[in-house]
């Protein structure tokens, strides 16, 4: 199924492909594919690609009848740029393209409440003189299992430092040494000292100068509390174009479209399709999702990072009263900064596993904790730094102290509980070096982006880097894009609106809230037994069998309670985002019959360089299916 890419050419070509992959999620047995697949000039064009056909078939909807329309002609608003997400990719990026046009920043909850606001370690970039960009460069292959794009890789590890410095411009802090200097602090997969950093709230303090630029800024437009539902596109010949998106505002619950002649995807990932993640409530795999219904390339989703130490809360002297809606991170820094692991024995293991030892990428250092956990039955392992100076550790994690002391853990005395959670997205939407995607009008930045900078596995602190290079780099296409771009005050009507549910008797709604809420919960469990750090064909069929049936069953409930597949609610367009990213995630994982970065399968426990290639899907022409896998438009 691999397919070869003519050197020199500045487009991709697929050569003629077959897909014989049976899927629960499609009744499709075998495909014959022929795809021409447009990329951007300045896409590296010596990938070789795996491709698998993800088939998507027509359902019939339930019953139909007549609904009046949620969007009234003042909740159709038109900018030049639709930013969606309010995290450093999509913040950076507003901020240079309003200087040439109208700007609406749509955020799901309060702009600072993104994965960028929860990222604690820091910005890698080599800013030393005994760094290279090539020791840069080696370090992030490495760590992702030689399956990055290394023409993406130099581009990231070249461009960064003047990322860096631009933020210093803008007003934001970061941690100097005694010297004057940056203090660079060093994190597991770092050969240096590189990792820019502001104690252990380095996202919050970029998000912070970020925020107070956008508000100072007349041209950008700030829509919190706004759910991106589906991206409005259309078809002109051969190529799909996007148009801008539809959105519910949560605390009216009133249908807001925004017409844009470019639209930025910086959504975030989507770390909910599991139990225990670290990233915030928003991650539901929204960009992810809609841009998949839109047509969209997908990429590598198979490559889900396990943060190795998320707080463990049933260790502490005192557990909290309530669950968290998210894993409270402890940073990779402290690790890089001389943290040792420990088993429940106080047995160090991590040497055991490999030469690197805590300091070992984070895949390695994720499952060889899973390892632990398995084999002794133990619930989380023990990091401790307590060796290092009280004044050095409440400098350097004063937030991590701070939150154990609040449960009875002074972490300058005893060590931290962790455990490992669903952290970080590797795969997503497929870009190009200027972040466009295979639809018009559409670029993506961060982690709902797939760049190729990542390969198998994230390396520590490069990901706040991957967003700020690419929101940069897609500034210069979008705003010629735009300029070459005319909107029809009229082009509204060419998508019918969604409908927000106010005919369905509070009792319905409370029951189907109810119902999404408990299959949720099901689908994380079934996520992270079949889906997690270690894997196996038969557990990721048992879970692509379990997902597709559960996902039936609910959207059977919904219809039976009168829900109409043009209807939208928080919760419920939420689960199917959801339902779409893990079943991405899962298909994508049958694919890979290796074990490569952060994808390990006991069935094919080693890594095989002949299947050294992305994953990408690529949805077929008769596209309808699963709600959650078709726009409500179309």
């Amino acid at each position: 199924m691999a397919t070869s890419i003519a050197s020199g050419s500045a487009n991709l070509q697929f050569r003629e492909t077959y897909c014989w992959r049976q899927s629960f999620f499609s009744p499709m047995v075998s495909q014959r594919c022929y795809n021409k697949f447009p990329w951007s000039d300045g896409v590296s064009t010596n990938i070789k690609i795996k491709k698998y056909h993800y088939p998507i078939t027509e359902t019939r909807r339930p019953f139909q009848r007549t609904i009046t329309s949620s969007i009234k002609n003042e909740s159709t608003k038109y900018f030049d740029f639709a930013v969606i997400g309010s995290g450093v990719a999509g913040l950076r990026y507003a901020l240079e393209v309003a200087k040439h046009g109208t700007v609406a920043v749509i955020t799901k909850a309060e702009p600072h409440e993104s994965n960028t606001n929860y990222a604690q370690g820091g910005v890698s970039a080599v800013l030393c003189p005994s760094d290279s960009v090539e020791s840069h460069m080696q370090d992030t292959i490495v760590a992702g299992a030689y399956l990055c794009d290394e023409e993406t890789v130099r581009v990231v590890c070249t461009e960064g430092p003047e990322r860096i410095r631009e933020l210093i411009a803008m007003g934001a802090s970061f941690d100097h040494g005694e010297d004057g200097n940056l203090h660079l602090a060093r994190e597991g997969g770092h050969s240096h000292h590189r990792i820019v950093h502001a104690a252990d709230m380095t996202g919050r303090e970029i998000e912070r100068a970020l925020l107070k630029a956008i508000e100072n800024d007349p041209s950008i437009s700030v829509f919190k509390h706004h759910f991106a539902i589906d991206l409005l596109t259309s078809q002109n010949g051969s190529e799909m174009v996007c148009h801008g998106v539809d959105t519910i505002d949560t605390e009216t619950r009133n249908v807001v479209r925004f017409i844009s002649k470019v639209t930025l995807l910086a959504s975030g990932g989507a770390g909910h399709i599991y139990p225990s993640t670290t990233n915030p409530p928003v991650a539901t795999g929204d960009g992810i999702a809609m841009a998949h219904r839109a047509q969209a390339v997908i990429s590598n989703m198979e490559f889900v990072q396990f943060h190795p130490t998320a707080l463990a809360d049933e260790g502490l002297p005192t557990p909290p009263t309530k669950p968290r809606e998210n894993a409270f991170l402890i940073t990779e820094a402290v690790r890089g900064d001389g943290g040792i692991l420990y088993n429940l024995d106080m047995e160090r293991f991590m040497p055991v596993y490999d030469k690197r030892a805590e300091l070992a990428p984070r895949d390695v250092v994720a499952r060889s904790i899973d390892d632990q956990l398995k084999k002794r039955n133990d619930k989380y392992v023990l990091l401790d730094i307590s060796h290092r100076s009280r004044d050095q550790i409440l400098s350097h994690f004063p937030n991590i102290a701070a939150e154990c002391l609040k449960y009875g853990l002074d972490i300058t005395r005893d060590p931290i509980p962790v455990v490992p959670a669903a952290h970080y997205m590797c795969g997503g939407v497929k870009a190009g070096l200027l972040g466009e995607t295979n639809v018009l009008g559409l670029y993506v930045a961060g982690e709902v982006a797939c760049t190729g900078l990542h390969g198998a596995n994230r390396l520590a602190s490069n990901s706040l880097l991957e967003a700020l290079v690419f929101a940069q780099r897609a500034v210069h296409p979008s705003i010629q894009h735009m300029k070459k771009s005319q909107i029809n005050q009229n082009v509204s009507q060419h998508w019918d609106p969604p409908v927000v549910p106010m005919q369905l008797p509070p009792t319905v709604l409370h029951n189907i809230l109810n119902r999404t809420k408990d299959v949720r919960k099901e689908l994380q469990s079934i996520m992270w037994t079949y889906v997690g750090i270690v894997r196996s064909t038969v557990w990721l069929k048992t879970a692509e069998q379990r997902i597709g049936e559960l996902e039936l069953e609910w959207e059977a409930y919904l219809f039976q309670q009168g829900w109409e597949p043009t209807m939208v609610g928080l919760e419920a367009c939420e689960m199917r985002n959801l339902f779409c990213c893990a079943k991405l995630v899962v298909s994508s994982a049958l694919t890979r019959h290796e074990s490569r970065g952060l994808h390990y399968t006991i069935d094919f426990p080693h890594v095989d360089e002949e299947l050294r290639l992305p994953t990408i899907i690529v949805p077929c022409s008769t596209m309808n299916t699963t709600w959650s896998s078709r726009q409500l438009h179309q």
